[in-house]
């Protein structure tokens, strides 16, 4: 389905899945905590608009549930999130002012106060350490996409999710598409051959503008990039990680019902070769807004020679599609044709993920959805490095030889962020034919 307004929230709760024919495309759309009736505590770490309505999808999953504690590097985003929390939840909230906590280390205290679970909701760059830091303690995980924004994060993550799985931890992704009925009975049918060969996938998110807060005098370097963490490659990934991912993820959940695989061997492409640029921003030399390139185009390819074009961009008044689309040998008819799948308990699918989670949690079931949120991501991250670069990138070469992005030290606000303006206040921007990605020491 497409929707003109790219609002994640709003629009995606209306995309729904269907099937294809060959050349015609049509949208596709522990410590268990589990005994029973067990009041399931949960902190909030990171307090921002998707932070809140997060935990509010929580509550309204209908578990047993309690939101006890917020945290953010931001005080006001703290309090006010605390407070909207508390009047909107009511009984289903409890945050008194001493589990209301504020600065780089907040998530420390937050996953330290006695709770079970956490909700990961900070700008991306985070989540690597943020998710080592929630299993190494024994807790169970919601944590918002992408879920690393390079290659070091896409290992930290990977030896966590292992982890997780040893301590037998329920881990949940914000890829609400694995919850919603159109898309669950598009897969099953693809699993019962009604598509028969699967020949090519495209993928879209492609929107206008995305925010912009402006520099306060009061804020270092490094609360600025934070506060404007969309902009800055180390924290969201770019675009095509921290919105695309969603289309590219159906892709992967596609190939992997294909060849029927899950967990840590979710399917993935093996290379990619692609095109971006920044026109309307930073290549101008007038835009200092950050350092994110306004369009991706990428060709991923799979090891079984399948392809998925993908395409999204951040430019005003230009064609906008949200959407995810395949080519298959066969016409499905019936349930999958229509994308009509299982009868779900929520119709929306951002609350159904976290009504999943809850009964994985309550009934000590098998729930790890960390493999593929950290597979999905890495090849958002595949895409944009074949679209920096210029170059054909092999996945084993970026996953093995890739750097993390993410600084070392970052304790206070004082410490430098990782890239700094130049003398005309513009950050670098990488460039197609010049650009080598990092690797690691």
């Amino acid at each position: 389905m497409q929707k003109q307004d790219s609002n994640r929230r709003d629009f995606l709760k209306t995309s729904g899945a269907a099937a294809t024919a060959a050349a015609v495309a049509v949208s596709i759309a522990s410590k268990a905590h589990a005994a029973g009736n067990d009041l399931i505590r949960v902190a909030l770490i990171g307090a921002g608009g998707r932070g809140r309505g997060a935990a509010v999808d929580c509550v309204k999953a209908g578990g047993n549930v309690k939101i006890v504690a917020v945290a953010d590097a931001f005080e006001a985003n703290a309090k006010g999130t605390a407070a909207a929390i508390t009047k909107e939840c009511k009984d289903k909230a409890d945050i008194p002012p001493e589990r209301i906590f504020v600065g780089l280390d907040a998530y420390k205290k937050a996953i330290d106060c006695g709770v079970d679970m956490v909700i990961l909701a900070t700008p991306p760059g985070f989540r690597p350490q943020h998710y080592e830091a929630a299993i190494e303690a024994g807790k169970h995980v919601f944590m918002e996409k992408p879920v690393c924004v390079c290659p070091g994060g896409f290992r930290k993550v990977m030896a966590a999710n292992k982890k997780a799985q040893e301590k037998n931890l329920k881990v949940g992704v914000g890829l609400q598409r694995h919850h919603q009925s159109g898309y669950l009975g598009t897969m099953q049918a693809i699993q019962d051959g009604k598509f028969g060969e699967i020949h090519c996938l495209r993928a879209y998110w492609n929107g206008q503008d995305i925010w912009y807060r402006g520099k306060k005098d009061d804020m270092t370097e490094l609360q600025f990039q934070v506060h404007n963490w969309y902009h800055f490659m180390w924290l969201s990934g770019d675009n095509i990680c921290e919105q695309h991912i969603h289309n590219i993820d159906i892709g992967n959940w596609v190939m992997s019902t294909v060849l029927n695989v899950e967990g840590e061997n979710y399917a993935h492409p093996i290379e990619a070769n692609g095109m971006g640029c920044n026109l309307t921003r930073g290549y101008n030399g007038k835009d200092k807004r950050g350092q994110l390139f306004d369009a991706h185009f990428v060709e991923f390819t799979y090891d079984t020679g399948t392809k998925m074009i993908s395409q999204c961009r951040h430019q005003p008044g230009t064609w906008t599609s949200v959407s995810e689309h395949i080519h298959s040998s066969k016409f499905p008819k019936g349930a999958g044709a229509s994308g009509q799948g299982p009868k779900l308990q929520f119709d929306n699918p951002y609350v159904q993920e976290h009504y999943d989670l809850q009964q994985a949690i309550a009934g000590d079931k098998k729930f790890h959805e960390g493999w593929l949120g950290a597979i999905s991501s890495m090849t958002a991250i595949l895409g944009r490095t074949a679209t920096y670069t210029g170059q054909v990138v092999k996945w084993n070469d970026l996953v093995n030889n890739g750097a993390d992005s993410f600084p070392t030290d970052i304790s206070s606000w004082g410490s430098p962020a990782p890239v700094q303006p130049d003398a005309n206040g513009m950050y670098p921007i990488p460039l197609p034919g010049q650009y080598k990605y990092p690797k690691k020491a």
